[in-house]
């Protein structure tokens, strides 16, 4: 197995997302590292960007600092690298808004940031219509054990689309939400890799009081049509409602409460620690 699919091996999984540059690039890289060794099981890796559509005011301030002290993908990629080199060995996912990968060049982020050690992309403005592009970069990527492309032999058949999915080792996440048409959350459920993200609520990140109502029996429709795990994101403030979330779903991601815990402290080091032990303990 891999690191993605080792990590689903005990759930729910926590997994806590982190923008990279924030408050410092130093600082985040500390932070990130505090995350893992104190219970994430994987952690969303944030790629700031200057508009960042799907974040809600915490995590728009915090990737404005980030790119205002001079953050950029060549850095980020480095830093990913760098947790490697300390010793980080659950899966980081890379998240972020295309913008900034095409314009660093499709080809080379994704070569550049597996080889750093990124174990999956989520990309919130990508549509599954507009992802081919960046799902052929995946695939032409991916070496077979005999140090050969993947299907690259032209006397052999084409590979299916599955066998061309399953040979993808670094996935692209595919997002859905509440609004998702059944028939849309069947195509994309059914071609998911890694783990499905599904976003719980209409909207933006952001901590809320309470839980959405319907989650269990929106999960319930996900897994339908679906074998890959099923995390749930956006409005997970609470080691409480993590637990909630955690007996009906196989992740629970944290973003705006994991960044302003963190980037609110005197000590976000030490921050990072609390913050990981409280909710890797209310889902055990």
């Amino acid at each position: 197995m891999n690191r993605l699919e080792s990590a689903f091996a005990n759930k729910p999984i926590f997994m806590p997302y982190f923008p990279l540059g924030y408050p410092d690039l130093e600082t985040s890289v500390d932070a990130i590292e505090a995350l893992a060794q104190n219970g994430a099981d994987l952690i969303e890796v944030g790629l700031s960007f200057s508009d960042p559509l799907a974040d809600g005011p915490m995590i728009q301030q915090a990737t404005q600092i980030a790119l205002e002290k001079g953050i950029t993908v060549r850095k980020s990629l480095k830093a990913v690298k760098e947790l490697r080199r300390r010793g980080v060995e659950i899966p980081l996912i890379l998240m972020g808004y295309y913008n900034p990968m095409l314009a660093y060049g499709l080809e080379k982020f994704v070569h550049d940031a597996t080889e750093a050690g990124a174990d999956g992309f989520i990309i919130p403005d990508l549509p599954m219509e507009e992802a081919e592009e960046f799902q052929s970069m995946l695939i032409a990527g991916r070496v077979d054990g005999d140090g050969s492309r993947y299907a690259t032999n032209a006397t052999q058949s084409p590979p299916s689309y599955r066998d061309q999915m399953n040979a993808v080792e670094a996935p692209l996440i595919r997002m859905l939400a509440p609004t998702s048409s059944p028939e849309r959350m069947e195509m994309i459920a059914r071609n998911a890799q890694g783990f499905i993200y599904l976003v719980s609520v209409t909207g933006i990140t952001g901590e809320r009081k309470s839980l959405a109502e319907g989650l269990g029996g929106l999960i319930a429709q996900v897994r339908e049509h679906t074998s890959a795990p099923v995390c749930v994101g956006f409005g997970i403030s609470t080691p409480e409602q993590a637990r909630e979330v955690g007996r009906l779903a196989d992740g629970v991601i944290v973003g705006s409460a994991c960044v302003k815990a963190i980037g609110g402290s005197e000590n976000p080091v030490e921050a990072a620690r609390e913050f990981a032990r409280s909710f890797a303990d209310a889902l055990k």
